[in-house]
């Protein structure tokens, strides 16, 4: 590999655990994992799928936080560290000028963007109660402008790159259904003012059983994409259904920089995949599903936050260099 530019303001104070003794894995987990247990709220059942960014001195973050009464709602919450987080017990509530698209019904797995001086954060949107991507923007974390919405339902995992691609902001989504979506490719789309969305491309779709049986029922986007002199690094889930049910891994992909949807390599073997008993037991067991993820560019270290067993919140590091070499070796493209 030619030397590697890694994109990306330096973080040298982000997460960081060096590879254990004997660790011979692209990416290890954290040894105090979970990160963030199910109960850090009085009333919360689970707190999972959350997005983290840099912010300030520190750190802010958006998080999925399912009560007690098994509404799905999203509440912002704030770090020193990264790792020991206040979470706010009141949901984050967004400020829309458009009372149909401002109605809450449910919202979930956010993911937060920082995009020319702005915050923009995309989640699950439960749209009349149908799932798809809304989108807001926040300079403080204190307000949420709402927008539209970005689809029409069914859709799900919206995931925007964090600069603008030939002039327009751009995404990838996962068209879904109204279930637990027993199919699903990765698309590309693009905007001009983060409301009217087209070009829509196809990225990727789950591989053959044959050739990857990790991720051969469904994929889906899940970090905001890393930016590198390769390509972008995108981390992103993948759906086995075994039979006990799905079991949630996550891999990597590189993209082109110019053209997103064409995908320059893919990973054959996953990163993570359920093995801890936090990963294995909870709410919906055997899940490992990445969310957000903090990166410095002068170590190359990055940290991936995931959802374990749609209950707690996991840490995982890895360096990216040996991510994407790793990507490449083991290619299925």
């Amino acid at each position: 590999m030619s030397e590697l530019k890694i994109v990306g303001s330096p973080l040298p104070n982000m997460p960081w655990e060096e590879r254990p003794a004997g660790c011979k894995n692209v990416m290890w987990r954290y040894s105090a994992n979970p990160v963030i247990p199910r109960d850090l709220l009085p009333a919360s059942n689970s707190i999972f799928n959350s997005a983290v960014v840099p912010f300030g001195e520190g750190y802010a973050g958006v998080f999925r936080c399912d009560d007690t009464n098994r509404r799905m709602a999203l509440h912002v919450g704030f770090s020193k560290d990264a790792v020991h987080w206040n979470i706010q017990p009141e949901k984050l509530q967004f400020q829309c000028d458009i009372p149909e698209i401002g109605e809450w019904v449910y919202g979930y797995d956010p993911r937060v963007c920082f995009i020319d001086g702005r915050y923009y954060v995309t989640w699950c949107n439960g749209y009349k109660g149908q799932p798809t991507i809304g989108a807001a923007r926040t300079t403080e974390f204190k307000t949420f402008h709402q927008v539209e919405n970005a689809f029409l339902p069914f859709n799900r995992n919206g995931v925007l790159f964090p600069r603008k691609i030939n002039g327009k902001f751009a995404m990838l989504s996962r068209p879904s259904d109204n279930g637990h979506t027993p199919f699903g490719d990765i698309y590309y789309s693009e905007s001009p003012d983060l409301e009217f969305w087209g070009h829509h491309r196809h990225v990727m779709s789950p591989a053959p059983f044959e050739v990857s049986a990790w991720q051969c029922l469904k994929i889906g986007a899940g970090p905001i994409p890393i930016e590198t002199s390769e390509g972008w690094l995108l981390f992103y889930h993948g759906v086995l259904r075994s039979c006990n049910g799905y079991v949630y891994a996550f891999g990597s992909a590189l993209l082109d920089l110019d053209e997103p949807w064409k995908v320059k390599y893919r990973s054959g073997p996953y990163l993570i995949s359920p093995r801890e008993p936090y990963e294995c037991m909870g709410d919906v067991p055997n899940v490992c599903f990445p969310c957000a993820a903090l990166h410095d560019p002068a170590t190359g270290r990055v940290a991936v936050y995931y959802g374990c067993a749609d209950t707690v919140t996991g840490l995982a590091f890895g360096y990216i260099p040996e991510i994407i070499e790793f990507t490449k070796k083991n290619s299925i493209v």
